[in-house]
């Protein structure tokens, strides 16, 4: 239908944009970066509330890892026997639980970043973006934190202080791009499949036992086929992993290639992603 001065009713009045309209790439991320403070306060919110209604409170940031490495540790390390070939086995799963505990973390709390936050989505107007960036900040803060118990557990094992540890900056803050790409797959299609949160647990358990968190990836393919080190030394997983191993403990050494895959992964996972996330702008808070 055309009105009297041929303009259309549902086309926007010149110089006005139509509500929930998505943005230009370039705009919407301008955008998100003038959000960047409200990111950082919201997560810092989240994270502080996030074990409010327990006794133990923020402690469970650093008891879940440690009872994890317990159990893990009876039934890998001295029933299993995968500590064969790992020098100094409890640093070695130590630091696998940590980190890997980020790339679950930022799995499942971004699979809800949408869905969690649809009250905060239907009222206003904002690059939504943020919901996921705040989801894998929090879980940042979270490894931080453990970082506090996860050092003396490695020095009180023997493995002496070197400048080397400071190579775990760059290695968590490349695992870091990388788990902020997965919360933007994840954080679209929870929006779509609200069983996604319930589902990803499981992917994660079998993507943990095949990364190498609770092995050493050079003993368990011993004998193999090539192509079966060669996949599992790609898994991004292992590989950051082996960059935080290689920071902290003597033996485990980190190549060139090593650090090549661990950026092509992060960088890559992030930009695909967040075009990915950026495309389904419209469809959040609708569904």
């Amino acid at each position: 239908m055309t009105l009297p001065d041929g303009s259309h009713p549902e086309a926007p009045a010149p110089g006005l944009q139509r509500a929930g309209a998505r943005l230009p790439v370039d705009e919407y991320t301008r955008r998100l970066w003038h959000r960047r403070w409200f990111v950082a306060a919201y997560s810092s919110a989240s994270n502080s509330v996030g074990y409010e209604g327990n006794f133990l409170g923020q402690a469970w940031q650093v008891l879940t890892p440690l009872l994890n490495i317990a159990v893990y540790y009876l039934i890998f390390g001295l029933l299993l026997k995968t500590s064969r070939g790992v020098p100094n086995y409890i640093a070695y799963l130590s630091v696998g639980v940590f980190l890997f505990a980020f790339c679950t973390s930022s799995l499942v709390s971004g699979s809800r970043a949408i869905t969690g936050n649809l009250g905060l989505v239907r009222a206003l107007q904002f690059p939504r973006a943020v919901l996921p960036m705040s989801t894998t900040l929090v879980a940042l803060m979270r490894l931080i934190y453990s970082l506090m118990v996860l050092i003396p557990i490695v020095l009180i094992s023997g493995e002496p202080l070197a400048w080397r540890w400071l190579e775990l900056i760059p290695a968590i803050g490349l695992q870091a791009l990388f788990c902020l790409g997965l919360a933007f797959v994840v954080a679209r299609l929870g929006a779509r499949v609200p069983d996604m949160a319930e589902i990803l647990p499981f992917f994660s358990r079998m993507w943990m036992y095949v990364s190498g968190v609770m092995y050493s990836v050079q003993v368990f393919t011993r004998g193999q086929p090539g192509w079966v080190s060669r996949v599992m030394t790609l898994n991004p997983a292992y590989v950051y992993l082996q960059l935080g191993r290689h920071a902290l403990l003597v033996g485990s050494p980190a190549t060139a290639g090593n650090w090549l895959v661990a950026v092509a992964w992060a960088v890559g996972t992030l930009v695909m992603s967040y075009l990915y996330f950026w495309r389904g702008e419209e469809e959040y808070g609708n569904v």
